[in-house]
């Protein structure tokens, strides 16, 4: 369980730190940082927020870093790498701002502190908070995309699939909508009672977040479950998985991806081969930035390319 823990920290440190080698940001671009967005449990929720330069409105993707829903920081996704030569790439936020998106990446509250459903709870108050927010940050509110990495795919597929029938919108902003109209699925969790196999990763890393095993109470994990939520009208979806990921195995983007064709959605899937859970190496990071820009593009922008 220990080995467990360390691999999930390392392999996403190591893949969300700074995204890929670039040049620097390009000129114009705002960022700021330690905005809060809201107030749940006791503690503020915190999100960091880059906008490109001009007139707008623009689309606005939201980031959501991974980490077991345990650990894992929004910064990871506002802070560039360092370059063997000393300079500093640009963040996530950064590069999507260079492309013509406001971009934020988004705290939520985590386990074992916080249960299922707070995480996704803060997910969608996040965008609410932006879109109830658009004319100050230059939104187009009408234009939301999620980005996510592992436990954060999980909740930007929440974000996407989810209406408020599913009861997860609480908190401030509540005329807005905490849906998004198209995500991006980073080798992200979404059928839960596919861990039952596996009773070290439920005790070790399902159960203090959401409080049961599937054995004992499968109706948690069916809710907490993106498959679940499978529908005609599910907004497009990009998927990105390394066929040899031991944390998050391929098969729970095998299943959605089925279930999202069979059901007429508009869904993509691009395998990094022997990729494991983060940690790809810079070509096919590069890829799988390519991938989603294009994406993003198709379906915030109208570009088809």
């Amino acid at each position: 369980m220990i080995y467990l823990r360390f691999f999930l920290a390392v392999t996403l440190t190591m893949h969300l730190a700074g995204g890929v080698p670039a040049t620097e940001p390009a000129a114009g671009i705002r960022v700021e940082k330690n905005i809060v967005y809201g107030t749940a449990g006791g503690e503020k929720l915190y999100l960091d927020i880059a906008i490109p330069p001009g007139e707008g409105p623009f689309p606005c993707v939201v980031l959501f870093h991974g980490g077991a829903w345990t650990s894992g920081n929004r910064k990871e996704l506002s802070t560039g790498s360092k370059n063997k030569d000393g300079t500093t790439s640009p963040s996530w936020i950064e590069q999507l701002a260079e492309h013509g998106y406001v971009a934020a990446t988004v705290s939520y509250r985590l386990a074992p502190k916080h249960k299922f459903p707070a995480m996704i709870e803060d997910a969608r108050s996040s965008v609410r908070f932006l879109r109830a927010n658009a004319k100050k940050y230059n939104i187009n509110p009408d234009k939301f995309g999620a980005i996510g990495f592992s436990a954060g795919a999980h909740l930007s597929l929440l974000l996407g699939l989810c209406d408020r029938q599913a009861g997860f919108d609480v908190g401030d902003h509540t005329d807005q909508s905490g849906r998004v109209q198209c995500v991006v699925d980073f080798f992200g969790p979404t059928d839960l009672s596919l861990y039952t196999a596996t009773p070290d990763i439920v005790e070790g890393w399902l159960v203090p977040v959401f409080g049961k095993e599937c054995k004992t109470d499968p109706k948690v994990y069916e809710k907490a479950s993106p498959l679940s939520y499978v529908c005609k009208d599910a907004p497009p979806i990009l998927i990105l998985h390394g066929t040899i990921d031991v944390v998050v195995p391929i098969k729970h983007s095998e299943v959605l991806k089925k279930a999202l064709t069979q059901a007429g959605c508009s869904v993509e899937m691009l395998t990094i081969s022997f990729g494991g859970h983060g940690g790809w190496g810079e070509r096919d990071m590069r890829k799988a930035r390519d991938a989603t820009l294009k994406f993003l593009d198709k379906h915030l922008k109208g570009k088809n390319q």
